[in-house]
């Protein structure tokens, strides 16, 4: 049994655990979704071909961060299940071997992206005028990436505990600062020169600093939640084998999403850069449209993760039943309050009149799916809980590259920009169904229950 931080996974009543765990990190998320939110709209400012740059860098941040997303997703059900079976000790060793492989794995991916940056930006079709300003953002953001290893595998460690309060402290905490960083670094403000996209990226990576400084003090000094002594070579071994086994497959889902993204930029970037301003605008009102979905997708895993340690599966199905009806209900309320606030949400990034049609044309039509977006990725998350991250995999693989994408393109040939955001529509409707048949078959008879159980 773990119980931390009042949360007793394995007893507490499974809605009101959800619950309790889920609210802290929407908070906390609320602050962190500012970082992409803010920057964007500060960009914005500085008018459409700024706007259009950052938004050829989300493919490529998205990816470094997919990483590392995936990375504590396998270091969350590791710890998770080793807690729910009561292992402490070797939960610590792997935490601290999850970091120094985050580490390494986050500075080599970096380095890469920052000495091919000219040929990445320009598959994804960015002209030389945007690269100069890509230059500006992404440089900064390379160098700050290591610091990604507190607020995405740290807190992963906390989650997997049963701690979701600290998390989502931490994340505030950080995106609080980039917010109040962002104009003061982008236009100036007293002794601090102007410093434009460039400013947007060192407020980045202050937040992160900051994040990163914070969480290690609560992983060591508060939480004693990872080892400080150096382990043994065949621990380390170990720990990384049982982490990589679902944290690669998983990182290699999380970015197949980026993947995903750099094709649909390269198609809507066919109708200028007022599309692809347009659609960076609406990838970022997307990660706040999808808030609760996101905080889920954190705090199921290590639920269903200690449960399946302790071999309680009927607590699995009904949380995951419960979080898809949930996600649904609520996605419909969430599409219902951003059509209303469309013209004004179009007006306040654009300063276009062409961008803010697109961006209206984005709003009414792609949010539609987000509840059924919801299925599929909690789907996939319950997927990695249960250590089953090639089923994940290829769940990802399929709604990316078989319905969504190709669907999206279809939809652009025949009916242009609108029928690529249809087509991408009726991929997350074809793609939910499938996530969820897949994974209701685990609990259809007692048979497959216990094949789960001892897989």
């Amino acid at each position: 049994m773990s119980k931390t931080n009042n949360i007793d996974f394995l007893n507490d009543p499974v809605a009101g655990t959800l619950k309790k765990m889920t609210v802290p990190v929407i908070y906390g998320m609320i602050l962190l979704m500012t970082f992409n939110l803010v920057d964007t709209f500060f960009v914005g400012l500085l008018g459409t071909k700024p706007l259009a740059a950052i938004s050829f860098t989300f493919p490529v941040t998205f990816t470094v961060i997919s990483l590392m997303i995936g990375l504590g997703i396998g270091t969350s059900a590791v710890i998770a299940k080793l807690l729910g079976k009561g292992n402490k000790e070797l939960a610590k060793t792997t935490a601290s071997v999850a970091l120094y492989l985050g580490a390494i794995i986050v500075t080599a991916l970096s380095f890469l992206g920052f000495i091919f940056a000219d040929q990445i930006f320009g598959l994804l079709g960015a002209s030389p005028s945007a690269l100069v300003l890509i230059h500006q953002y992404m440089d900064v953001w390379y160098f700050g990436s290591i610091c990604l290893i507190g607020p995405m595998i740290g807190n992963a460690i906390l989650r997997a505990s049963g701690d979701t309060k600290t998390p989502s402290i931490v994340m505030g905490s950080a995106g609080l600062i980039n917010a109040i960083l962002d104009p003061i670094l982008i236009f100036g403000f007293g002794p601090v020169p102007a410093l434009g996209m460039q400013g947007a990226a060192v407020a980045t990576f202050i937040s992160w600093g900051f994040g990163f400084g914070f969480i290690i003090y609560i992983l060591t000094v508060k939480k004693n939640l990872i080892s400080l002594k150096l382990p043994h070579f065949s621990e380390v071994k170990k720990a990384a084998r049982q982490i990589a086994k679902i944290g690669f497959p998983a990182a290699g889902a999380n970015m197949l999403t980026p993947l995903a993204a750099a094709v649909m930029t390269a198609i809507v970037a066919r109708y200028g850069e007022s599309a692809v301003a347009a659609f960076g605008v609406g990838s970022r009102l997307e990660s706040i449209a999808c808030l609760v979905i996101l905080a889920m997708s954190m705090t199921l895993p290590p639920f269903i993760s200690q449960n399946f340690g302790a071999s309680k599966m009927d607590r699995v199905e009904y949380s995951y039943k419960s979080s898809i009806k949930f996600v649904l209900m609520w996605q419909v309320l969430i599409y219902v309050v951003m059509v209303l606030l469309a013209p004004w949400i179009s007006d306040a990034f654009a300063k276009e009149q062409q961008v803010a049609d697109i961006i209206q044309l984005f709003i009414w039509i792609l949010p539609l799916g987000y509840g059924l977006q919801g299925v599929i990725i909690l789907t996939n998350s319950s997927f990695n809980a249960l250590h089953k991250p090639m089923m994940a995999l290829v769940l990802s693989v399929v709604r990316l590259f078989v319905c969504y994408v190709p669907l999206a393109y279809l939809g652009s040939i025949l009916f242009d920009l609108e029928g690529l955001f249809v087509g991408a529509l009726l991929g997350n409707v074809v793609m939910a169904g499938i996530s969820y048949y897949f994974f209701s078959k685990q609990f259809s008879a007692p048979d497959n229950a216990a094949k789960v159980i001892l897989s």
